[in-house]
């Protein structure tokens, strides 16, 4: 049995040039949906699966999430003040929600470097790596799965999976390769970023998520020591770390997440998507805008 994974790295230094000109001041994973940030829904997730500690890998514009996350005074003696009470206990749970550490990203460009900064404050414990600008919606919530498929299997990796086997699919996502052990549950052989159209047979999409144990931490030293001796200008990926690991006969594994839809807010029609989505949901808003878009559709 693996021991409880407590901590989890949300790494957040990207550019988010797709959003552009929005994301020069402002970080992507704080472009809202509806009212909420698009990194308070990765976080709140984490939280449910009884994460305590989270680690936010940051870069030079991303001081907003930080102040998201902190305890602010002042607003809450305003709201108070005011009488706004429920604005006050919505503002107060943030900070609550767990203990917030950040770091400041450096090294090698790719999705592995952050993982890799955040080692000291990970140690010797398993962790959860997500993502800052996408989730899944699932009950039990994504994290809770990861957790709980971790702590049941001697496994280094645990990686969270959708079923997507759509053409598009292939040249936008990272493919495990492997024997499905039990219903939703792949052991990896191999896996492949953007393998393409038709050279995988595979619809184990690694996108959202994944529980490792700190022998992730060696893989990915090991694997930029590798990119660094090719001497190409290739990025340092997660991925990179994961074959590593397999490549030391580590067991690694893709967990199908059950019951869940997936949303990519790092692309802005899947955002837009997510928007409306989650309008749709909200008490506040649902009937009205229910109502717009009808209006809109005739």
């Amino acid at each position: 049995m693996n021991q409880r994974i407590r901590k989890a790295i949300i790494p957040a230094a990207g550019f988010g040039t797709r959003f552009l000109p929005a994301t020069k001041a402002m970080p992507k994973e704080m472009l809202p949906i509806v009212d909420k940030p698009i990194i308070q829904y990765v976080v709140e997730d984490a939280v449910s699966a009884g994460i305590e500690d989270i680690i936010i890998v940051t870069g030079w514009n991303k001081r907003s999430i930080e102040d998201h996350f902190d305890y602010p005074f002042e607003l809450e003696k305003r709201l108070e003040e005011s009488g706004k009470y429920e604005e006050l206990e919505a503002i107060r749970k943030i900070s609550d929600l767990a203990n917030f550490y950040f770091v400041r990203q450096k090294g090698p460009l790719g999705n592995a470097t952050p993982i890799w900064n955040a080692r000291h404050f990970i140690g010797n414990e398993p962790f959860l790596v997500l993502w800052g600008d996408d989730f899944i919606e699932a009950s039990p919530t994504r994290c809770q799965q990861l957790v709980e498929a971790f702590g049941k299997r001697e496994a280094s990796a645990i990686l969270g999976s959708i079923r997507m086997d759509k053409d598009e699919d292939y040249k936008r996502y990272g493919y495990a390769v492997g024997k499905e052990v039990e219903e939703g549950l792949l052991k990896i052989d191999q896996v492949i970023e953007k393998p393409g159209v038709g050279r995988i047979k595979s619809d184990y999409a690694v996108i959202s998520g994944a529980a490792y144990s700190p022998e992730m931490f060696n893989a990915i030293e090991e694997a930029m020591h590798r990119k660094a001796a090719e001497n190409t200008p290739q990025e340092l990926v997660y991925l990179d770390g994961v074959n590593v690991l397999l490549e030391q006969k580590n067991p690694c594994y893709a967990l199908e997440i059950k019951s869940g839809k997936y949303y990519d807010c790092g692309n802005k029609l899947e955002y837009l998507k997510t928007m409306v989505e989650f309008g749709l949901k909200h008490d506040d808003l649902k009937k009205e805008f229910g109502e717009y878009l009808k209006q809109l559709k005739n």
